[in-house]
Order: structure tokens, then sequence, then C-alpha cells
């Protein structure tokens, strides 16, 4: 009977990882893609290997992989060598920075070494693919007022880096509304929104160009203008101006009472006579709505306090109206008194009585009711 020893596999083993591992050559990127912002500094994370028993010479990161040509080193190149930093080592790591990319550093990128033995070199095929982005703001071309409008920073691919995105309104921060999601909400907008909305990345000096919010609204604060202001003369020329704030422009037309007596910003009216003589107002229409000029109405007087005082003390009344434009001019009256006792819109009352106000703006004025007010005497 023969006896069949079994060979020692375990050492065979080993010697097969020791020579494996001693033969091993090899790069390796952290992050074969890189998309980063135009103006950023980008961080290309390396690491390498070789066989045990070989000196590393040389090592450098190349943009071009010719066989059988040297691939030139950037470090050496003048587009890159003031902008390139090597973070690596002669052992392990070959991490590089390279800063202010822009889209001519589009490129595949390599890590080469070269070591102590003849034709022992080697680099690390593919490599890393860097795409240099910049970011435009996609708005849409109009909105109405009290729309909700989504405004999207966009970039031409992924960012690598985890980014928070900053808006600007007309190159001013809009610090209260940074988000990650690269969106700006507008909820409700408003005509103050109108601008060029504009778009960056945290920590980052890169800001996008601009793109216009256009928002549409109806007339609002129609009102007109007299030139020559103050009296006029039978036989002058007399100009009205309406004003009107409102987007898109409005169309305008002219009415004297109820009648419709001309169109346009500028009504004007040559050798003005008794026969002109009546109320002018204008209108102003988009697509939107419409808002006419009007004198006051609605005017009220309400109490600041009661309308029962000590004798010594006063209550403040205050005279409220809708008018188009805005009443500037308020006289105050006391009931069976023909001169006004105040102005302006408010009042300190200091005696007994029914007080009224009178709105006015160059349109004409409109009294408000009136409002009764009782002083009682003091006792001791």
């Amino acid at each position: 009977m023969s006896i069949r020893i079994a060979p020692p596999l375990p050492l065979i083993f080993l010697l097969m990882i020791h020579n494996a591992f001693s033969g091993y050559w090899d790069v390796s990127y952290s992050h074969p893609h890189i998309c980063a912002l135009k103006n950023s500094s980008v961080i290309m994370s390396c690491t390498y290997t070789y066989p045990t028993g070989h000196q590393i010479m040389k090592t450098f990161w190349t943009n071009g992989s010719v066989k059988g040509v040297e691939p030139p080193d950037l470090s050496e190149d003048p587009e890159y060598s003031q902008r390139l930093q090597y973070l690596g080592d002669q052992q392990q790591s070959c991490t590089i920075r390279l800063s202010h990319v822009t889209q001519k550093d589009e490129h595949m990128y390599y890590f080469r070494f070269i070591t102590d033995k003849p034709d022992k070199k080697w680099i690390g095929v593919p490599g890393v693919t860097l795409t240099v982005t910049d970011l435009q703001v996609e708005a849409p071309e109009r909105v109405t007022e009290g729309d909700s409008v989504r405004l999207t920073c966009k970039s031409s691919c992924s960012l690598t880096d985890r980014a928070t995105f900053i808006w600007y309104r007309n190159s001013q921060p809009l610090t209260e509304r940074r988000d990650r999601n690269n969106q700006l909400l507008l909820q409700s907008v408003r005509r103050e929104d109108a601008g060029r909305y504009s778009c960056a990345l945290h920590g980052h000096s890169y800001i996008s160009p601009a793109a216009h919010l256009n928002v549409m609204y109806p007339p609002k604060e129609t009102f007109v203008v007299v030139s020559p202001s103050g009296e006029i003369v039978e036989g002058d020329s007399v100009t009205l101006s309406c004003s009107s704030d409102s987007n898109p422009p409005a169309e305008i037309s002219w009415f004297k009472g109820g009648t419709i007596v001309g169109s346009g910003r500028i009504y004007s009216i040559s050798k003005i006579s008794s026969d002109h003589s009546g109320e002018y107002k204008c209108k102003s229409r988009n697509k939107h709505g419409e808002k006419d000029s009007y004198p006051p109405k609605s005017v009220s007087v309400s109490i600041n306090g009661s309308d029962e005082i000590v004798e010594g003390d006063s209550v403040t009344l205050i005279c409220s109206s809708d008018s188009n434009p805005p009443a500037l001019n308020f006289i105050w009256f006391k009931e069976n008194q023909s001169s006004a006792v105040g102005s302006g819109q408010s009042f300190s009352a200091l005696q007994s009585g029914r007080f009224y106000c009178e709105a006015h703006n160059q349109h004409g004025s409109q009294r408000s009711d009136a409002v009764t007010i009782t002083v009682h005497g003091v006792y001791h």
C-alpha cells in the first residue's frame, strides 16, 4: 500500500498572495467624474500603489495619454503651473488641487509615476473627467401680481460638492431665501418682486448672469395733474396729464362728467372758456384691470379714545377718505361755526360740540358726517 503525503497548501497560498502583492501597480481616484463650478477650486483625490523593491523618482499629473509618447507634466505647463498644487507624497497619496477652473480645463486628468527601475512607470488610466459648469437662472418671462413663481438655478452637470444656493435681486442678496434645492419660490408675487435675479453658491465668488422677472399688474394710483396750476383765465391753454402706475402701460381715456372726451396721456384744451367748465377725470386700463382718478369720497371721522372727556383733557379725531390720488389736505369745522377750527388729518378737540372734516385732492373735496364730543366739568 502506498501512502501519499499532501503538499503544504497554506504555505503555497501565502506565497501566491505575497507574489501578487509585490507585483501590484495601481492608481485609484476617489471621484472619477467631477462637476465643478466655474472659477472654483477642484480637489482630485488619488492614491497609488506599486511593487515592493521600487523607489519613486517622479510623480506628476497630466491631461495627455498617447501610447508611445511621454505625457507632459502639467506643473511645467504655463496654463497650469500657477494653479496646480500637489497635495500628495512620494509613497501613496497623489491628490492635487486645481484652482480657478474654466471650461478650457475640461479634460480627462491622469496621475503618472516613474520608479528607479528602467521602464517601470505607470499611468492611471482611465483618469478623472473634469466638467466645468456655470450657473443660469431659469425664470418665467412674465408673471401676474398674486401668482406663485418658482425660479431655478441651473447647471450643466450635477455639482460634485454639496451646494447651498444663494439668491440675489438687483445685486442685493436675499439672505432670508437660501435653499439647498436650487430653487427660489416667491409666493403671491408683488410688483416689488420685479427685477434682475441671479444665483450663486455659498462660499464661491461666481455669480450667474441675471434673469429679469417682469411682474404684470393693473393700474394703480391714477391721478390728474393740471398745467398751469393755480387760477385759470378764459382764453388760456390748459393741459391735463394723467399719471398711472401699471404694467403693461395703461391705455388712457378722458371723461368730462360721464362723457368721454379724449384719449392718451395728455388732454389739452386751447382757449378755454366757460363751456369747458366741469369735472374732468382720466381712466387707465390694461388687460389686468382699470382705475379712475376721482375726488375724495367715503370721508369719515374716527375718535381715538372716548367721545366723553373731562375738562382740561383732549380727544384726538382722525379724518379718513377714499380718493385717488390720496387726499393730502384736511380741514376741520365745528357745526354752527363758519371758519375752520383746524387742519391736518388729525385734530385735538378741547371742548364740547359736533365736529366734521373736509378732505381735498386736486379733483375736489367732500365733507364727513359730524361726530359729537362731550366735555364734563371737574367737581371738587
